[in-house]
């Protein structure tokens, strides 16, 4: 995991969810310093902002797709 809140944009979403589920891991386990803390978290909220853009990514494309799949009919 990189220890801070560094580019994302190169995520695939896979890796983004998958390294935010282990800085949550290390949240919950409670990290040694506030200032590791405060690292972790924002480290958090920069891999949580990657997922929401592939899944808002996602929703755009399958709304797209909806009306060209129907003009076929």
């Amino acid at each position: 995991m990189t220890s801070d809140a560094g580019d994302v944009s190169s995520l695939t979403f896979e890796q983004a969810r998958d390294e935010l589920v282990q800085v949550v891991a290390q949240l919950e386990q409670g990290a040694p310093t506030l200032e590791q803390s405060l690292t972790l978290w924002t480290r958090g909220e920069a891999l949580a902002a990657r997922c929401e853009e592939w899944l808002l990514g996602a929703k755009r494309r399958l709304e797209e797709a909806r009306p060209a799949e129907g003009a076929g009919s």
